[in-house]
């Protein structure tokens, strides 16, 4: 019998046996899993039963990977996306901070409400920007214990980004951009000195 499991642990284990394990090595309910990777409660009965082919849809792939804290490329079914990913140094400079924290990304997404879960997912697996909305990004950083003043930077860039993409002209705008985000700034620091 010994001679049996060390022939099948060199086999490679498929991409239903990865999840299956994944979710009992975390005990982490299937529920969960599902709204953590936008998709129904059916569906991932779907991709943990051996009988049924895994799924092959890149985005769906991506954010499990993500979940699990794999690279998409370790499931055999995906196929490398078009879509060229989003490497924003704001959702870099928090996954650092993530990583300081020694958080997985289990334990952050499980910080978030049930509506959020899928949308950090997605910001971790390089399908989003940072968010402008400065107290959903601010959320964010607290949980990473980052301070306004280390991650407004990155909104600062990030938003400077949304007005050209938008048609305002930085160079001609200058003074009314500059006032601003010196007012942003400002504020940020009246309201966040403490942290």
């Amino acid at each position: 019998m010994p001679e049996k499991r060390q022939e099948s642990s060199v086999i490679i284990t498929n991409s239903s046996e990865k999840l299956v394990q994944f979710l009992e090595d975390t005990g982490l309910h299937k529920k969960d899993f599902a709204e953590m990777v936008g998709v129904t409660l059916s569906y991932v009965y779907s991709l943990i039963d051996n009988t049924i082919p895994f799924s092959t849809r890149t985005t769906t792939l991506e954010r499990i990977a993500a979940v699990m804290e794999i690279h998409p490329e370790d499931f055999p079914e995906y196929k490398i996306s078009e879509e060229p990913k989003l490497v924003d140094p704001g959702i870099q400079f928090l996954k650092q901070k993530q990583k300081e924290q020694g958080f997985s990304n289990l334990d952050l997404i499980k910080k978030f409400t049930r509506k959020r879960r899928v949308e950090i997912v997605d910001l971790w697996r390089g399908a989003l920007p940072l968010p402008l909305d400065w107290t959903y990004l601010y959320s964010i950083a607290e949980i990473l214990n980052v301070s306004a003043q280390e991650i407004y930077p990155f909104w600062k860039s990030r938003m400077q980004q949304y007005l050209i993409a938008g048609g305002i002209d930085m160079m001609l705008n200058s003074e009314l951009v500059n006032s601003m985000f010196e007012g942003a700034n400002s504020y940020l620091k009246t309201k966040y000195t403490h942290h």
